[in-house]
């Protein structure tokens, strides 16, 4: 609680003045029932019009100071509430970006979501809706208490009765309830993650004709949704009936013993009609204090997954980074391993040493799941190596912060992506200030000079969430162009020329060489003519490099590179 009272300190000034107004109000409407107990006892009790219009004038004036005092506290409690919601969700935000892979790997990603959406919502709603009752309640049901026990302390025993069975029900439906928050929590979870996937692959659900399938497991999940909503929300309902059924029974008491009083004339009516009103505030009090409560015990759940994500550690950090700059790009592997988890049976990367000089061009090539990706993903700190150590200018890359690090290496993944926006827009993320020669100048490298007149606006057309409205060959060229707006010292091209035919990735390699002679320029691929023509070739098996060399070195003397090789020149004769 102490780190949620963080996020409530800009909004400081709302807070206190919308609890003024709400204390305020609350005592404006406690002297009403005492100004209505005199307009029965005197002014009607004695015939005098004139008392019972000065008093009815001065209920007026409160009733309309209260309804005035209401409107301001809807209005701070409002900009307090949505205000601290508006903080906790870029906290979280902000701190995922510190994330590596390695932390976002502990979370799903509709998980997330949910805690940045539904659980800060959660806190945001049961901030706005409990504030007022939350304070109005015990000032309203205290004061009524007093104000009871002066008019009739044998009455007012009667609250001693109500008060503890009230407090036995609302704690037996706090203790039940809490756990039921927690699971439901939990699926709305999983249905975020079945129309997440259902979305992102909603082309292949339609290939595969899997339209029923995915119905049948959103229908599933959703159900588990709504069996898990219902017994939370059944028994939070029952808090409602049990304290309607304590305080009409209280009411009932009450008129039995206060009417044989008055019959006895130990009582005025006008006093027991006040103070049936006192009794009503002070039920109608603890009715919505105990929905407050509930109220808590479910932010108090959405708080708890908050924190999960707000108190994760990021495994990467910058602790040891000195103040140095990559000048050159020269990269040097040593002794490095690299396994997903600690708690892992085996490495994914064992001992893996090589070196690369700047300006190098270096292909890496293995079997499907040789970790050639896990290997370059270390190089930027995307993952932190296990042992050993990774050199960037003869400096462990650790003693670069992230910031200047990543920034000095483009890397072009497998799973290429596109935001939604212009074709500028996005080649805008490798440089934000980038003028349009530049641009050009990049794009032409990538060969996309030799569609972007073929969409609709050039430059300024729309693309669509993940660039849906451009094939898989222009998107990759689109984000190598991104990479190479960069500037970096070191390009990683992972597969990322797998959609392209042959003449255009040699044209993308040339302009590589020409124009960025200086650039390290590391190259994954499946395919042996994207390497061949690299300064250095390494394979990869089974997370171990094999071998290193030139094209002809391999040829002549590696088993898997010539497998490789023959295997690929036998399907190109094929297809011819």
């Amino acid at each position: 609680m102490k780190n949620l009272l963080h996020y409530t300190k800009k909004y400081k000034k709302e807070f206190i003045l919308a609890v003024i107004c709400i204390e305020a109000e609350t005592i404006f409407e406690l002297i009403i029932p005492m100004i209505m107990a005199d307009i029965i006892d005197v002014g009607v009790a004695n015939g005098d019009k004139n008392y019972i219009l000065l008093k009815g004038c001065q209920m007026v004036i409160f009733a309309i100071i209260s309804l005035g005092l209401g409107h301001a506290c809807a209005r701070y409690i409002a900009i307090f509430g949505n205000g601290v919601g508006a903080q906790i969700r870029i906290a979280e935000f902000q701190k995922m970006q510190t994330y590596s892979f390695a932390n976002t790997d502990r979370f799903s990603t509709p998980s997330l979501v949910t805690r940045l959406t539904s659980d800060i919502t959660t806190i945001q709603n049961s901030i706005v809706s409990g504030m007022r009752p939350g304070f109005r309640s015990p000032v309203m049901m205290m004061t009524a208490m007093i104000v009871s026990f002066k008019l009739n302390a044998e009455l007012a025993v009667i609250f001693f009765i109500a008060a503890p069975i009230l407090a036995m029900i609302l704690f037996t439906i706090i203790k039940n309830v809490r756990p039921l928050y927690a699971k439901m929590q939990g699926a709305i979870d999983l249905v975020n993650r079945i129309i997440q996937e259902n979305l992102i692959a909603i082309r292949l659900v339609k290939a595969y004709v899997r339209g029923d399938h995915e119905l049948n497991k959103f229908k599933e999940g959703n159900a588990n949704l709504q069996s898990s909503s219902e017994k939370s929300f059944a028994l939070a309902a029952l808090n409602m009936p049990a304290l309607q059924f304590v305080m009409y029974g209280t009411i009932l008491s009450i008129l039995w013993f206060g009417g044989n009083l008055v019959m006895l004339g130990n009582m005025k009516v006008g006093a027991l009609t006040s103070f049936l009103s006192y009794v009503l505030q002070v039920l109608n009090s603890l009715m919505m204090f105990s929905n407050v409560f509930l109220l808590f015990t479910r932010s108090l759940t959405s708080w708890r997954r908050i924190s999960e994500v707000l108190e994760e550690k990021p495994i990467i950090n910058d602790d040891r980074a000195k103040d140095i700059y990559i000048t050159n790009g020269n990269i040097r592997f040593e002794n490095v391993s690299f396994k997903y988890k600690d708690s892992a049976k085996e490495y994914v990367l064992s001992d893996i040493s090589f070196q690369i000089s700047s300006g190098q061009t270096i292909g890496i090539i293995g079997q499907t799941g040789a970790a050639k990706s896990t290997l370059v993903q270390l190089i930027p700190r995307l993952y932190d190596v296990t042992s050993g150590n990774i050199y960037i200018d003869d400096h462990p890359i650790y003693e670069y912060t992230q910031d200047h690090l990543r920034d000095s290496i483009a890397m072009v993944l497998q799973k290429n992506t596109l935001f939604s926006g212009t074709v500028k827009e996005n080649l805008y993320w490798g440089n934000e200030d980038a003028t349009d020669e530049e641009i050009e100048r990049a794009c032409s490298i990538a060969c996309v000079n030799e569609f972007i007149d073929r969409l609709d606006h050039g430059y300024d057309t729309e693309l669509g969430q993940g660039g849906v409205n451009v094939s898989g060959g222009q998107k990759q060229r689109l984000c190598i162009a991104r990479a190479i707006l960069k500037a970096p010292k070191i390009l990683i091209l992972d597969d990322s020329t797998s959609a392209l035919d042959t003449a255009t990735e040699a044209k993308i390699r040339e302009g590589l060489e020409k124009t960025l002679p200086d650039m390290t320029k590391i190259i994954i691929s499946q395919r042996i003519s994207s390497i061949m023509h690299a300064d250095q070739i390494i394979i990869l098996d089974d997370g171990k490099i094999n071998a290193i060399g030139t094209h002809e070195q391999l040829l002549a003397n590696n088993e898997i590179y010539q497998d490789i090789y023959y295997s690929q020149q036998k399907g190109v004769s094929q297809a011819l």
